[in-house]
């Protein structure tokens, strides 16, 4: 079985990394890497942050998986912002619906329903299943910014409805598995959307200037980056098991041999 898993930032997947023996692969300027677990073979897409990056870098991917091998599944994966405050940060989702803030000219709908087999497969691990996931074009920094979006959804991130979109376009079957970095009724330290670089990463630089408008945020800043680290080491070890018992746990016989193929 081949199975993609995205990451928006480095941050989001190096927790994993250091369990794990990834080779790196290049395809195309793509930062991509791969190990092997199991008989599961596992490729890691870095895709940077916001609905635009995710879906440039999937549409080379699914390219690439065109032309050479095809996935069976996609993990859309990483860090998400709680709306709903029963989600505490280290908390890992598995959310059933995908809602899009920005509109598409090609969908009907502006949901998609993630893989019920693979969502399963991860509440039966211990996710927590949640209602509906909101992807956004920026970051929610403040909590009346989550409030506001606390009607239509219990997490939100940058990513996910993109990643799943696309992958779903190419015949992939789709799921998003994510922790919990900051709380409903938490404000973020800084202005994250200040600090992404031309390249969709978070950039130091920028970051250290966002602290300079605001020193006294410093302590704010380290707690926030712990919590996340912690969120983020959560999650390589939630991955890691949900990717070894994928094959012999999740799928219907018939999803198995499609697998196998």
């Amino acid at each position: 079985m081949r199975v993609l898993v995205t990451f928006a930032v480095e941050a989001e997947f190096a927790p994993w990394r250091k369990l794990r023996d990834f080779r790196s692969i290049d395809y195309d300027g793509l930062p991509l890497r791969r190990a092997d677990i199991g008989d599961t073979e596992i490729t890691v897409l870095l895709t940077g942050m916001g609905p635009d990056a995710g879906a440039l870098a999937m549409g080379l991917m699914m390219r690439m998986a065109d032309e050479n091998r095809h996935f069976h599944v996609c993990i859309s994966s990483g860090l998400a912002g709680s709306l709903d405050a029963k989600l505490l940060p280290g908390n890992i989702i598995a959310p059933r619906v995908l809602m899009a803030e920005n509109q598409h000219a090609d969908l009907t709908s502006e949901e998609l329903s993630v893989d019920s087999e693979l969502h399963e497969h991860a509440v039966k691990l211990g996710a927590i299943c949640s209602n509906c996931l909101l992807t956004t074009d920026r970051v929610l920094v403040k909590v009346d910014h989550k409030r506001n979006c606390a009607s239509r959804a219990q997490s939100v991130d940058m990513e996910s409805f993109e990643v799943v979109k696309q992958a779903l376009a190419w015949g992939a079957r789709g799921v998003v598995l994510r922790a919990i970095s900051d709380a409903a009724d938490e404000d973020l330290p800084i202005n994250f959307n200040l600090t992404i670089s031309a390249n969709k990463q978070i950039s130091i630089p920028k970051v250290l200037m966002e602290l300079a408008k605001n020193p006294l945020a410093l302590p704010s800043l380290i707690r926030f980056g712990k919590q996340s680290r912690k969120a983020a080491e959560s999650l390589a070890a939630f991955l890691d098991q949900y990717v070894q018992k994928l094959t012999t746990a999740t799928m219907s016989p018939v999803s198995r041999e499609a697998a196998a193929g």
